[in-house]
């Protein structure tokens, strides 16, 4: 909608045959959307939550305003409000830019820092102000972010960081350049001790800013469309002499791309940044005992001993089966408050793997499933479940973070192995599963992994190198799939029925063999429209295995995941 459709539905202007001069608009009363270039009514903007009514653009949004739609009412307490104007480089007109922008937006500052609550959870909140001087920082800035880190440290308090920049203060030249290390150096202390850290990144998060505190977050969100990245657009297309393509740095891209956890909508930041730090504030022994199963294993395995022996290539088709859940349906069935976050922070999100934070009767976990996909179009963008290198590190980089955290790790596994292709080699596949194996065996928390359909050779392996290993009596563990065996045994991929029959790859074998500690027992095969029969059994298992293994130091913990593979 135009700037004079606007006013003409409002009756604000004269008929131009008329000789009245026509009346201005009150000051403040209209705003210009830069993305449809609407005119709309700034109280309108605000009841929005500051996005344009017609396009949905985010408009940017000033740091106290933005404090008022994250903390709960009257809980923020404001640190460090008087500060020395700082001119290091004695540049000129500087401070005189500094003094008229203090009055012009009322801060004494690019950021505002504090303690605060968000549903209830005690926080550190730092909010940057994209009105002074761009939010670029300076040593001010680098100053008060420190201070408040260094509390929150001392307080042991999470932070949550909204980041809006462009980047490095030039007025300050290089002592600008040395808060990138200051601010970074103050939240590693602040990681060290095991404390949260959130950033959730604003239009624009560009520069030294992005290089150094914004992108160090244990969870990065971002707001949609937000320009994200190190050196700006301009620079790249005149460095490069090229046009950049349409959506580059943007949010959308930075996800796709494996940078950003979540993309999430203004009006449900308060929402999920609330979820995010209930599930922080850890497992106490009170959680543990109410996750604990009454029935325990024997009734979660029951059967288990007398599984009889089925044909092996059956075994295989029924994991193959399309009516079979996939790993998805049992983040629905088990944890309904699952929260997905994405990316490897290196390269890529890997869709093959779905992994992120959840509860399991009040106890935090990180759970990793690998991911086949429900219909064609779903396991085409997912490979069919075969997992590329960045996939391996995404599911690391999710259960080191598990490790700083004390949460349990979950995983289900349904691959036919990881990805063969010349782009999985080119990122290194091999390095990426050999990671996995290597700190897998000293995680320091618990780790539970079942096998859910197929447990293909390393792809599989690299998900499942942990305390217990369960199967599903349908599913299949082996080192490579039947048609893989066939092939290099006998030359003849067409030999698969009869390679499954010698590979030991059913659940009974595995668990004759060792190297699976339970079978969940299928009366008849699991399908999706059955499997909500086996949810309690599943609920008795993992409890019992949360109860036994959260007991455990981490010395015998560890011992004891070492002597599981060193016996075998």
């Amino acid at each position: 909608m135009k700037f004079k459709h606007i006013l003409r539905n409002r009756g604000m202007e004269h008929s131009q045959n008329s000789g009245e001069k026509k009346p201005e608009v009150p000051q403040g009363l209209l705003k210009k959307c830069n993305a449809c270039k609407a005119a709309v009514f700034v109280e309108e903007v605000k009841k929005n939550g500051y996005i344009c009514p017609y396009c949905h653009n985010y408009f940017r949004v000033h740091a106290y305003r933005r404090v008022e739609m994250t903390a709960d009412p009257g809980s923020f307490e404001e640190w460090d409000t008087e500060m020395e104007i700082q001119n290091p480089l004695h540049y000129k007109g500087y401070e005189d830019k500094v003094k008229a922008l203090r009055e012009k937006t009322g801060l004494n500052e690019a950021v505002i820092t504090g303690r605060a609550k968000i549903h209830e959870n005690p926080v550190v909140l730092i909010v940057c102000d994209g009105r002074f001087l761009m939010a670029s920082m300076g040593e001010n800035v680098g100053e008060k972010i420190v201070r408040a880190v260094e509390r929150a440290t001392k307080e042991k308090l999470p932070v949550v960081l909204f980041a809006c920049s462009g980047g490095a203060r030039m007025q300050e030249g290089i002592v600008s350049l040395m808060q990138m290390a200051k601010t970074a150096a103050a939240f590693k202390r602040h990681s060290d001790e095991g404390l949260l850290y959130v950033t959730v990144l604003t239009d624009p998060t560009t520069g030294g800013v992005t290089a150094s505190f914004a992108m160090l977050g244990d969870i990065i969100l971002a707001e949609p469309n937000a320009l994200i990245g190190f050196a700006g657009p301009r620079v790249i297309e005149q460095t490069i002499g090229q046009k950049l393509p349409k959506g580059f740095q943007r949010a959308e891209f930075l996800l796709e791309h494996g940078f950003v956890d979540k993309i999430v909508e203004r009006k449900e930041q308060r929402q999920v940044l609330g979820e995010i730090l209930k599930i922080h504030c850890g497992s106490d022994e009170r959680k543990i005992e109410k996750a604990a199963s009454v029935k325990g294993y024997a009734y979660a395995f029951s059967g288990e001993e007398s599984l009889l022996k089925k044909d092996a290539w059956e075994h295989v088709l029924l994991a193959r089966a399309k009516e079979r859940p996939t790993g998805k349906d049992y983040l629905q069935l088990l944890f309904p408050d699952f929260m997905e976050f994405h990316g490897d922070r290196c390269f890529r999100d890997d869709p093959a793997v779905s992994g992120g934070i959840a509860t399991f009767n009040g106890v935090s976990v990180t759970v990793l499933v690998q991911e086949k996909g429900t219909d064609t179009k779903d396991s085409i963008a997912r490979n069919f479940g075969m997992v590329s290198p960045e996939g391996y590190r995404k599911s690391l980089r999710l259960m080191k973070q598990a490790e700083k955290f004390g949460r349990p790790v979950i995983c289900f596994v349904d691959t036919p192995g990881a990805f063969c292709g010349l782009e999985a080699e080119e990122r290194g596949q091999g390095e990426a599963i050999a990671r996995n194996l290597y700190e897998l065996s000293t995680l320091r928390v618990p780790v539970l992994s079942i096998i859910i359909g197929e447990g293909g050779s390393g792809g599989a392996l690299a998900f499942a190198v942990a305390d217990e290993v369960w199967m599903l009596e349908n599913s299949v563990y082996s080192i490579l799939s039947p048609e893989g065996f066939a092939s290099i045994i006998w030359k003849d991929s067409k030999k698969a029925k009869e390679a499954a029959s010698v590979m030991k790859l059913t659940a009974k074998d595995l668990k004759d063999l060792g190297i699976v500690e339970h079978v969940l027992t299928e009366e008849k095969p699991l399908t999706r429209q059955n499997m909500r029969e086996y949810r309690e059994r599943l609920n008795e298992g993992i409890g019992t295995f949360l109860e036994k293994y959260q007991k455990y130091e981490i010395p015998q913990l560890l011992e004891h995941r070492y002597d599981r593979f060193r016996n075998m």
